[in-house]
């Protein structure tokens, strides 16, 4: 068994920087925790029009409504299986902003196919979203976000292009700092730039046995839909 991210890449894999290898090779066959360390050099928000939703979905700890630079920044990825019987990676992101810290979570599974990995965001889970891995020439891996969904109780419909916004995130391992650079982008396809963050960080590495699922890292609700 390997992790949900070598089993959606395949032979791709292999082509990442091998720290980039290990990072996402946490999972529970490795039996590996990640935490990642660092500072995001810049937040940045699209138009005013855009403060609003951020604002409606920092409350379920999806994107953060504030802008900054040199905020302090901490990734946690932790496997666990879910209530569903599913291995699951969480990927939640704290933003130290000066008075208060923002978390923008995600807890992402395999597909059933195994093609690609689902991403649910926040505490609740309410949005899902398919994501597409490739290895990049240089190592680095790019991850583009496909169809957005929203989900609650019997509601399952798709997030029309008019409303959702495409993301695209870009980690690398830079050999001269040994630091991971990270750079995502949150773009609708008609308004244009809506959100993103770029910094660096450092990992370590942890047994999961030993320091388990921390309380809190969990979402609230799990969505079993795939």
């Amino acid at each position: 068994m390997t992790s949900i991210f070598r089993r959606a890449m395949g032979a791709d894999f292999e082509r990442l920087h091998p720290q980039l290898r290990r990072r996402f090779s946490v999972g529970l066959a490795s039996g590996e925790a990640c935490t990642g360390r660092g500072v995001m050099d810049r937040i940045w928000h699209g138009g005013r029009w855009v403060k609003p939703f951020l604002a409606l979905g920092g409350t379920r700890h999806i994107l953060v409504p504030e802008e900054g630079r040199d905020v302090p920044f901490t990734i946690e990825n932790v496997p666990y299986t879910d209530t569903c019987g599913r291995e699951t990676v969480t990927f939640v992101r704290t933003f130290h902003l000066p008075g208060r810290a923002r978390r923008f979570d995600a807890q992402m599974v395999l597909s059933p196919k195994g093609d690609r990995v689902l991403d649910y965001l926040g505490t609740h889970q309410h949005l899902a979203s398919d994501l597409h891995f490739r290895a990049e020439r240089d190592g680095a891996l790019l991850i583009r976000s496909g169809e957005h969904r929203f989900r609650e109780g019997p509601v399952d419909v798709r997030v029309p292009g008019l409303i959702g916004g495409e993301a695209e995130v870009r980690e690398s391992f830079d050999e001269s700092t040994g630091r991971f650079r990270i750079r995502v982008r949150v773009v609708n396809r008609y308004a244009g730039p809506l959100f993103g963050y770029e910094g660096s960080f450092t990992a370590s590495y942890a047994d999961v046995g030993a320091c388990g699922v921390r309380p809190g890292l969990r979402p609230v609700r799990e969505e079993a839909r795939a």
